[in-house]
């Protein structure tokens, strides 16, 4: 019956899948991927692959590169078909890879769904009004002005003079700015410190939100910043702190959220006994936090 079913091949190509994973740093959530699945499938049911040897890693980013960005782009095709019926969108914003590199994205957006179009990286560029004018109409260009309702970039100074460019090149073209960034500036607005008269009223009304905000931020400080609180946090809960992005939107509301599905593992580890008789730690802030 094991000769039968191939038992021992079976098991044998395992081990050498995990070995593959363990020794490149694979991530295990690769498993997961339905092209995983199927490359292997294909390759362990198909009989006339004797001899066959994995593409070279020369291969991979060349030739069979080339050929699935033609494949992606045929799937696309659809989409762009639909751009002179409905009217697309372009979404412009700028964040950083993990090299540190600063990228510009190009996003078109329609009823149907998302695609993104481009990137740009630039570095030894000054980002000025002029650049970002230039690319905007590059890829108003490559989309078809005809196609184009409206332009919806980041809200810096420089990107509503480029969009204002754009709409006197392109008179059937709008500018509108980002409502989430509008929303973001706005909040951060009436929290900040109150300096003027005008925003008094409303930092009397809403300063708790930063209050909560920093509470928050020094609670999880406390805890992720030693190894003994950390321990307990994790005894305590089965999900993680998460961290505030600066160039993130929204990023201290899912904070707040998240500190909010903690509350029942939080309220427990301060109170218990091992919380208090942690003598490693400053003790003052230890209870401030509890």
């Amino acid at each position: 019956m094991e000769s039968s079913f191939n038992i021992q091949a079976r098991d044998t190509l395992d081990y050498e899948i995990g070995r593959m994973f363990y020794a490149s740093g694979l991530s295990f959530y690769l498993a997961r991927s339905l092209y995983y699945r199927s490359a292997f499938s294909y390759a362990a049911n198909t009989s006339n692959l004797s001899g066959y040897v994995p593409p070279s890693y020369n291969k991979l980013r060349g030739l069979l590169l080339a050929k699935e960005q033609i494949h992606v782009e045929n799937l696309l095709e659809p989409i762009k078909n639909s751009w002179k019926h409905k009217g697309v969108t372009i979404v412009s914003d700028g964040w950083s890879d993990p090299q540190k590199r600063p990228l510009i994205n190009f996003m078109i957006v329609t009823d149907i769904r998302p695609m993104f179009l481009k990137s740009i990286n630039a570095s030894d560029e000054i980002k000025d009004k002029d650049f970002i004018a230039r690319h905007m109409r590059d890829v108003v260009m490559e989309v078809g002005p005809d196609n184009v309702v409206q332009i919806v970039p980041d809200n810096a100074v420089v990107y509503k003079v480029a969009g204002m460019l754009i709409e006197l090149e392109f008179p059937s073209i709008y500018w509108t700015p980002c409502v989430v960034h509008t929303l973001n500036l706005a909040l951060k607005n009436i929290c900040a410190a109150k300096n003027t008269e005008k925003n008094s009223v409303a930092y009397d009304q809403c300063f708790w939100i930063s209050q909560i905000a920093d509470d928050a931020t020094f609670i999880k400080k406390i805890i992720v910043g030693h190894s003994m609180r950390i321990s307990m946090f994790n005894r305590f809960n089965s999900l993680k702190l998460l961290f505030v992005a600066q160039t993130r939107f929204v990023s201290t509301i899912v904070m707040l959220k998240r500190f909010k599905s903690l509350k029942k593992g939080l309220q427990e580890m301060v109170i218990c006994d091992e919380w208090s008789s942690y003598k490693e730690d400053d003790v003052a802030k230890a209870q401030s936090v509890k």
